[in-house]
């Protein structure tokens, strides 16, 4: 499977990491350099949607452990039982990343390095 630019590049923000064998909704697995815990990491760019705004699809129901943004200085990290939470208390399948990151509690941002 061939895996993509941002896969590549936060591939080395972990120990260890190592890919699925076959298609799954993650497709990353290690462990974050400060981190005991290692997690199923689901790790996409950002497409333009529908509606013309930019965006990303995720799937709540197959092991996926931490949803990955890429960010021009930061990554961000969310759990993915909070996401699920989320949705499930607003009713809602569509969130705005700001939105998520200001109501639940479990999200990780990891600066990217100057060059």
């Amino acid at each position: 499977m061939k895996k993509s630019d941002i896969l590549k590049r936060f591939s080395k923000l972990l120990v260890k990491p190592s890919y699925p064998k076959r298609k799954m909704a993650w497709n990353i697995k290690g462990r974050l350099k400060n981190s005991n815990h290692v997690d199923r990491f689901d790790v996409q760019d950002f497409k333009i949607l529908e509606n013309g705004q930019e965006g990303r699809f995720g799937n709540l129901f197959d092991n996926v452990d931490k949803m990955v943004f890429e960010r021009k200085d930061k990554w961000i990290i969310v759990d993915m039982k909070e996401l699920s939470k989320f949705l499930l208390d607003n009713n809602t399948l569509k969130v705005h990343l700001d939105d998520l990151i200001t109501n639940t509690d479990w999200t990780v941002f990891i600066p990217k390095n100057k060059p």
